[in-house]
């Protein structure tokens, strides 16, 4: 079922673009299509990983990887999440843990994800993705390496990461057959640099006034197209957002006509399908400028000596380390793109997430920003009520409204 969603989605992007649909947005989704199309081919090696993994690192070995959570998102965004959920459920698995982590681990179960040739797990951004990882690969009787992601940037941490980074080099080695090339890594380096800087030139435009972007344009992509770094394939994604986003920012051209505030989105976007973007754009002119996890909090790499620069991206993930840190991260945004409120969905069954919303809340607010935090589960829509969400989000949009007096 899901390699023939794939393969029909890569068919039908591709008639799109054939017709004259070039939007970035349409070549973003192509290039995720024919990941989910190796991943499920029975022709590459297939690694399924944490989200920190160091994907350019494998790409440059040959590897096809994901991190696990994208298939728990692409079960829900095609409606097929719930009932996975609920035979998960009662399988004795609790509703009250992540709905992402509960949907990878019945679709295995359920032989919807191919058997990988290896695992491999990070500690962060949670040990609750950890488990589920120890989970997979006792279910797949497969092979698990774990990265320690320390939760701190200084030399010493680092160091210990960069040193289990190539320590991962020979796990992969072994389960390929394939001996590790320094050339294909340094390679991947230049890629993922040329890649990261075009990231930074497009979200420097997403901050326009008004903003390129609607609130769909960048959904997801900040965590998604970290799968594609190491590749061209990566660049020339990111060069399509840079370059659509500089052509509109040239002619004055909003992503959302008549755009009147700005949002910024923390932590995930709502997975399954459910109007709240077009709500808020259509009926009050508030558009998703900017999200939690489309940053790059990361410098370039070394292509000469890759390892600590990869290790410092993995630490740097705005979910990993302090709240203190976290909040750091989301002030900046609110300052860069001029944000007038923030959203956070408050994802159940996320420990991190739901436990630090009320510090987020209370340090965005200190600095002029509301945020209205959601009680909302991503994957699972079985008790998402559309109408409360939309009566909460109505009060807090006209709150905004009258601060800002439009």
């Amino acid at each position: 079922m899901i390699k023939s969603y794939f393969d029909n989605m890569v068919d039908g992007i591709e008639k799109s673009l054939a017709s004259g649909d070039a939007s970035a947005r349409k070549r973003y989704a192509l290039s995720v299509a024919r990941l989910g199309s190796r991943l499920y081919s029975g022709k590459d090696k297939v690694a399924w990983c944490g989200v920190t993994a160091p994907f350019d690192l494998l790409n440059s070995m040959g590897v096809t990887s994901c991190f696990v959570e994208f298939i728990g998102a692409m079960l829900a965004g095609m409606g097929a999440a719930d009932p996975l959920l609920g035979k998960i459920e009662d399988a004795g698995y609790g509703p009250d843990t992540c709905a992402y982590h509960r949907a990878v681990i019945a679709a295995a179960k359920d032989g919807m994800m191919p058997v990988p040739d290896f695992l491999v797990a990070t500690s962060a951004p949670c040990t609750g993705g950890l488990a589920v990882m120890e989970t997979l690969a006792r279910e797949f009787s497969r092979d698990l390496f774990v990265l320690h992601i320390p939760q701190t940037d200084d030399p010493d941490s680092v160091s210990y990461l960069a040193d289990q980074l190539r320590e991962l080099t020979d796990f992969v080695a072994f389960h390929t057959k394939v001996p590790f090339d320094m050339e294909k890594l340094r390679a991947a380096s230049v890629l993922t640099n040329q890649a990261r800087k075009l990231m930074v030139d497009a979200y420097r435009l997403a901050a326009a006034k008004p903003s390129p972007v609607a609130g769909k344009t960048l959904n997801n992509f900040g965590v998604v197209v970290a799968l594609l770094l190491g590749t061209q394939e990566a660049v020339d994604v990111c060069r399509s957002f840079r370059d659509e986003f500089a052509r509109k920012v040239e002619r004055g051209e909003a992503g959302v006509p008549g755009e009147k505030l700005r949002l910024l989105w923390i932590q995930n976007r709502i997975q399954f399908k459910n109007d709240i973007t077009d709500y808020l754009e259509n009926e009050w002119g508030a558009v998703v400028v900017a999200d939690e996890l489309n940053a790059v909090t990361f410098g370039p790499i070394d292509p000469d000596d890759p390892f600590p620069g990869i290790a410092r991206r993995s630490i740097s993930i705005p979910l990993n380390g302090s709240v203190d840190r976290r909040l750091e991260n989301l002030l900046s945004m609110c300052r860069d793109y001029s944000i007038d409120g923030a959203i956070n969905p408050c994802h159940w069954g996320c420990r991190q997430g739901t436990g630090a919303s009320a510090m987020i809340a209370t340090g965005l607010k200190a600095a002029g920003v509301p945020v209205l935090n959601m009680d909302v589960d991503c994957i699972d829509r079985r008790n998402f009520a559309p109408g409360q969400i939309k009566t909460r989000l109505e009060a807090f949009i006209e709150m905004l409204s009258e601060n800002k007096g439009v």
